[in-house]
């Protein structure tokens, strides 16, 4: 989401719609949305906290800027939301929705690295955030040029979105707006120019091929026209 200049007439209002078969993570860098859903939930996320929506059997919502911030004065609307298909086991579990603080979260440095494990296990490290399946997200922030080294502290594939600065990985020099994405036996040191700011996310696949229709996720066809018929 983003980054972009809000106010002044230009909000987020992202009407309801519905999901199936996966959990949506909401993290904010910066800017502020309230989230609505169909179990009547309400609730303000701001950056560094933590909006955790299983969709399982099917849940609808709503996603907007706050009253508050709907002026003409601007502001940087900036985050992330990632999409996590369930386990087969539980991709029909009842909804339910959790959000935890920024101050929830497991937050440490290593040096001039700063890092907040935001779900999952990483670095030895739990977040609270009930995930279903193997998984992790890290956001890291360096003040200076370092490296940090990635072997055996995160377990499965993963991503690497550089959303300031730059990296070098594996003999290349990679910006900020670009993702890379690592089987665990390919993973190499990184090192980070002065001013990266990374979010590493992943996790173990699942041995089941996962289908995906605009908001729906399932192991089955059949399931997502079920879902786009109750729609």
């Amino acid at each position: 989401m983003g980054p972009t200049q809000m106010g002044n007439g230009k909000f987020m209002d992202v009407d309801q719609h519905p999901h199936i078969g996966l959990a949506t993570l909401t993290y904010l860098l910066s800017g502020e949305i309230v989230h609505a859903d169909s179990l009547g939930t309400t609730q303000l996320i701001r950056p560094g906290s933590v909006n955790w929506m299983v969709a399982g059997s099917g849940v609808s919502h709503t996603e907007r800027s706050p009253v508050p911030l709907r002026t003409a004065e601007p502001y940087l609307m900036h985050g992330y939301q990632i999409w996590v298909a369930l386990p087969i086991e539980v991709e029909k579990v009842a909804p339910s929705f959790h959000h935890f603080a920024a101050d929830e979260l497991p937050h440490w440095q290593e040096g001039d690295l700063d890092f907040r494990l935001i779900a999952g296990e990483a670095f030895g490290k739990k977040s609270p955030v009930p995930v279903h399946s193997p998984l992790f997200m890290v956001e890291l922030k360096s003040a200076s040029a370092g490296e940090v080294d990635l072997s055996d502290k995160l377990k499965g594939e993963i991503g690497i979105c550089v959303v300031e600065g730059a990296i070098n990985a594996c003999g290349n020099r990679v910006e900020a707006g670009n993702l890379l994405v690592a089987k665990e036996e390919d993973v190499c040191k990184l090192s980070l120019e002065a001013g990266s700011h990374l979010l590493f996310f992943g996790g173990e696949a699942f041995p089941e091929k996962r289908h995906i229709y605009w908001n729906f996720v399932a192991s089955e066809a059949e399931t997502i026209e079920e879902a786009k018929e109750k729609w």
